[in-house]
Order: structure tokens, then sequence, then C-alpha cells
């Protein structure tokens, strides 16, 4: 790698760096009587994580929710002193005093908790997707635009400076024209759902919520992502952040049609595939996405984009691109590498600092609506078999 490459990469590190926390308020410089003070509705894996990163953040927890009483106990392990609650929106009603709600439930509650939030004046760190449907979309957007307060949608790449740092480059057109992005995930991890009876109190009634009512099945609360009922599967989950690099990236907004082929191919049990690929239609490039839970090779997520002039490669450990022709010798190694890691730490402090300048976080609704589209509209090719076309109007055609 020559001296320009070398002083390139450098440069555009540090724009990225910039850009991650344009709006960085160090949290010694409020005083103790600004130290903000949150809730964790929904205190599961995630819930519980984003909990821990709150609190390194220098915030201090007040009320978690939940309703499975084990994951309740463990969020406590780690903020001994909150008050609990089982119903979200006794939280909301009791707790006027807080600054902010986190909001980790599964996707058939995003809209209903967002929704709720809003209208008790809090601030919202809220996890993608953004939505289980492109309805619901419309409606959360339409929800904030019309209130007064920050909404982060949890969409760390948004935040993370490496990311950011590899935009610049396909801005400043080292790919050429873009043909062809291939967003991926890889994990080997698929396996028969357990419904085995569950540990501790559940209360399925409020688990259930706004979802078709039905008998209580263990393994539809342990693994609800993939279930109809309450989730777009992992073509809305691991599809919104890679979807959302692509057309971040590309400059483009949601896919003009979709289509999707996919299977239950190990997950037993489970409604939504864990293997399938789906192909986006837009003006300019398609775009194929693919997730396979039954093999580790290249394990974890990539992105790679294909232009006339080169090739960016984004994954786990940071971005390579390379020259074309790639077929020549000379070409095979990068000529631009950088290795940082995606960290929810920058996403939760941008939206931290916003809360005090009342600006408009990394990832707003508006972008995470724009997010999910392509991959609501690849679960509906799926579900019909046949493509589907997203109008300018918001509504589908099949």
């Amino acid at each position: 790698m020559d001296s320009d490459r070398r002083r390139f990469l450098k440069d555009s590190l540090g724009t990225g760096l910039a850009l991650a926390a344009p709006l960085f308020v160090p949290r010694t410089a409020w005083g103790a009587n600004d130290q903000l003070s949150y809730a964790v509705i929904a205190t599961g894996g995630r819930g519980r994580y984003l909990n821990r990163v709150f609190q390194k953040l220098g915030c201090r927890p007040v009320a978690l929710c939940d309703v499975y009483e084990p994951h309740l106990e463990l969020a406590l392990k780690d903020s001994p002193k909150a008050r609990t609650y089982v119903d979200y929106r006794e939280l909301l009603e009791k707790e006027k005093g807080i600054d902010f709600v986190v909001l980790a439930g599964p996707d058939h509650h995003h809209c209903p908790m967002l929704l709720a939030a809003l209208e008790a004046g809090k601030d919202v760190y809220a996890e993608k997707p953004l939505s289980r449907t492109l309805e619901e979309s419309a409606k959360m957007v339409q929800a904030v635009r019309a209130s007064k307060q920050v909404v982060q949608i949890g969409m760390q790449r948004r935040s993370a400076a490496v990311i950011r740092s590899a935009k610049k480059i396909v801005d400043d057109g080292v790919l050429g024209k873009i043909s062809m992005v291939k967003p991926m995930w890889n994990w080997n991890v698929a396996g028969p759902l357990d419904n085995s009876p569950l540990p501790g109190k559940l209360d399925w009634d409020r688990f259930l919520g706004d979802a078709p009512k039905r008998p209580l099945e263990p393994m539809r609360f342990r693994r609800w992502r993939f279930f109809w009922d309450y989730a777009g599967g992992n073509m809305t989950d691991q599809g919104t952040h890679l979807m959302d690099v692509v057309q971040w990236f590309t400059n483009s907004g949601p896919p003009l049609s979709a289509i999707c082929y996919g299977q239950v191919n190990k997950m037993t049990g489970a409604e939504h595939p864990e293997v399938f690929c789906a192909v986006f239609e837009y003006p300019t490039f398609v775009a194929t996405w693919t997730l396979n839970y039954c093999n580790s090779y290249e394990n974890g997520w990539s992105i790679t984009f294909q232009g006339d002039k080169g090739t960016l490669v984004l994954d786990e450990e940071g971005y390579r691109v390379y020259q074309e022709p790639w077929r020549e010798k000379a070409n095979r190694e990068p000529i631009f590498f950088a290795k940082l890691p995606v960290r929810a730490e920058d996403h939760c402090q941008n939206f931290l600092d916003c809360i005090k300048t009342r600006e408009k976080p990394n990832c707003p609704v508006e972008v995470a609506a724009d997010a999910v589209a392509g991959p609501h509209l690849a679960n509906i090719a799926f579900l019909k078999g046949r493509q589907a076309k997203l109008l300018p109007d918001g509504k589908v055609s099949v």
C-alpha cells in the first residue's frame, strides 16, 4: 500500500470517528443533578445488555418491566434499587420522573410500546426492527414526527466509526458504479425449538398483547422471533441492520420489488425460515440478501459492494477494498482496510447526547422505516410465492 493510500485511510477513518459522535457532550460536564434516569421495558437478553450499557454511560435505572419473572430477577442483579413492573403502561403512568425509556420487547410490541412512551412524553431508545409491518412503520413515523421526543432506533452501525469511514470511500467514488450488493449472515445455530415447560412465572396474556389469542406454547415465548404473529423472523431482524447499510451507502430508498425463497431446515417448530435468499430490485443495482443458520463458513455478517472500479467488503472485523480487475494478481491485496468494532455503546452515547441537545439522532424512525421496508417486502413475497412490488404510496402489489 503506497503512502497516498495510507493517508486516505487515515483521513477517512478520522472523518468517520468524528461523524460517529458529532454531538458528544462529556457526562462529567453535565453535573450531578443532570444524571439521566430511565426505565427498561422488556428485560430479556437484549434489554439487560442495554441496561448495563446505559449504566456504564452514567445513567441511572429506576424501573424495570417484563412479563416473565425470571427476566426481571436477572435484571435486578444489575439494578438492585430499581422498581419492577409487569405492565409497561403502569410503569409509564407511575414513573413520571424518568428521562427516557429503553424498549426491547418482541417485534409485535414495538409499535404499541413506542406510541405509549411518546404519549407519556418520554424520549425513547427502541430496539430494531422498527416494526412488524409496513403499516406499523408508517404509524410510528407519523407519531414521532408529531411529538417533540428524541427517538433512536437501535441500529448501531449508524454510529460506528468504521462503517462511516467505509461510506466515505464509497462516496468518494473508489468503487465506481455499483451494480450488485451482497449482504450475508451465516451462523450454525439452528435446531428444533424447545417446547418444554417454562421455569418461573409468565404473564402469557400480556406477552400476547394484540397478537391472536392462543394457549401457551413455551417455544412461542422462548423463540418468538420465528412466529409470524410476533415478528418478521431473521428477514427483518438481521436484515434491518444490513439492508440499512446497503441503502445508506448507495443513497437509495427502499427497493422497488423483492422475491424470496427459504425453508425451515433444522429449526423444527418454527414458522419463519432460517435459510433464505431474497433478491431486491433497486433502480441502479441489485441486492441479494442471504441468511443461513445451518452453516458457519465465513461466520457472522458481511456486505459486499461490487462496483466497476472496485469492491468493498464490510464484516465484523472492519472493511477491505480491492481494485478492479481482481483477477490480476496485483489487485488481490486490499488497497484500503480498517479494523474497528461496531459498538452499541457509541450508538447509545449518540442518543444521550441528543437528549441533551434535542437534535436528531443517528438513526431516527424515518431511517429505520426505510431499512425494514425491503425485508417486510421480502416476507410478503415469500408468503405469496411471487414478486412483491413496493408502490410509491407505500402499499404493496403482488
